[in-house]
C-alpha cells in the first residue's frame, strides 16, 4: 500500500512539473498590414501601438523613427518585442524574456508568452481599424 501511495506521488510530481513547462514555437508576426479607413501616418500608426499596448499592460516606447519596444511584467516573468512600424505595415518580434523557459536554439518560449502577443497584434489591429 505504502508503494502504491509513493507511485502515485512520484506520478502526481511530475504531472505537475511537466504541467507547467508548456513550451511552443516563439510566435512573431512579420508585416503585419495597416488596415485603417483612411491613409495614416507613421506617427499615428506608432500612437495605435502604444494605445493597443497599455490597454493590456505593456509598456511601450519608441526606440526611433519607425521601431518602438514593448515589456509587459506579469508577476515574476517579463517579455520585451521590438515593433517595426510604417504607415504600411508592422513587425513584432521577440527581444527578450525573464523566466519564461525561452530556449534559442530550439526556438521555443513558454506557451503563454505567445497568447500575450497574439493579444497584442489583435488590440493594434482594432486601434488601426478605428481609425
Amino acid at each position: 500500500m505504502k508503494k502504491l501511495i509513493k507511485l502515485i506521488f512520484v506520478a502526481a510530481i511530475g504531472l505537475f512539473v511537466l504541467t507547467g513547462c508548456r513550451t511552443a514555437a516563439v510566435y512573431n508576426v512579420p508585416n503585419s498590414p495597416v488596415e485603417a479607413a483612411k491613409k495614416v501616418s507613421d506617427e499615428k500608426v506608432y500612437d495605435a501601438i502604444k494605445t493597443a499596448g497599455t490597454s493590456l499592460g505593456w509598456i511601450v516606447k519608441k526606440v526611433k523613427p519607425g521601431v518602438a519596444e514593448a515589456r509587459l511584467n506579469i508577476r515574476k516573468h517579463m517579455a520585451l518585442v521590438e515593433i517595426k512600424y510604417n504607415n504600411k505595415n508592422y513587425s513584432i518580434n521577440y527581444k527578450n524574456s525573464m523566466n519564461l523557459n525561452y530556449d534559442s536554439q530550439k526556438g521555443t518560449i513558454h506557451s503563454n508568452y505567445n497568447g500575450w502577443v497574439q493579444n497584442l497584434d489583435n488590440a493594434i489591429q482594432v486601434q488601426l481599424s478605428a481609425m
